[in-house]
């Protein structure tokens, strides 16, 4: 089985200063991968390297088998990558429906395949982006990058400003896509314990590096080395 997301020894950060530093990374089709640790340990900057949008100092990252490096982040997206950004990044004057439109690729049967994953957007596909809910705006968020079906989504702090009871709502999602859709998914979340649970396998990064990796149900079972890790030791 080919990996979907290759990173190897990758050093990657801002104006030639490494924010991460060695870091090894998989995610294969079908599977959730949980990337967790602590704010500034440099998750976002993972995903914003194999996005294309923030360039490779060594080491390498490959998306389908081929190097990031080089490669325009519009390409990676209509190749199947993609990228859910902490934020959402949604068009806030526009409707739900014309939000949608923006992302697909192949008309209303793309529209359709997306709603069908959250179908509370259906009765309020007209209304602006703006005047939803959060959690009605990361639904919308998660519905966008549905809409190009992806080989590879990665997802950035799903839960940013929800509500738990909505997170529970919206990450078992991501199992159902990886599950029915073959995806890989890369998971950047803080509600450890709501990852863990949908997650097939955990990275977790403490200050650029890798600290810890493994199975997510042993990482279940053995919380001391999240909260480890979390508390830098």
């Amino acid at each position: 089985m080919d990996a979907l997301l290759q990173i190897e020894n990758l050093n990657t950060g801002y104006n030639g200063v490494s924010v991460v530093r060695g870091l090894n990374l998989t995610v294969n089709p079908g599977e959730v991968v949980a990337l967790l640790g602590p704010n500034g340990a440099g998750k976002t900057t993972t995903l914003l390297t194999a996005s294309g949008l923030v360039p490779v100092i060594s080491g390498d990252i490959k998306v389908f088998g081929k190097s990031v490096q080089g490669r325009r982040p519009h390409l990676l997206a209509r190749e199947g990558l993609a990228h859910v950004p902490e934020g959402r990044a949604l068009f806030y004057q526009l409707t739900v429906a014309e939000n949608l439109r923006l992302g697909a690729a192949k008309g209303a049967a793309d529209l359709k395949k997306a709603l069908g994953y959250f179908p509370a957007l259906e009765p309020i596909k007209d209304r602006r982006a703006g005047l939803l809910s959060g959690g009605e705006q990361q639904m919308l968020a998660m519905a966008r990058a549905l809409t190009v079906s992806p080989r590879l989504l990665m997802v950035d702090e799903m839960s940013l400003g929800l509500a738990p009871i909505i997170v529970e709502r919206l990450l078992p999602i991501l199992r159902q896509i990886a599950d029915e859709t073959g995806a890989g998914v890369l998971l950047v979340e803080q509600h450890v314990h709501m990852a863990l649970q949908v997650a097939d396998r955990a990275y977790v990064m403490s200050h650029g590096e890798l600290v810890i990796e493994g199975d997510a149900a042993s990482l279940r079972n053995d919380r001391s080395l999240i909260e480890a890790s979390y508390l830098g030791k």
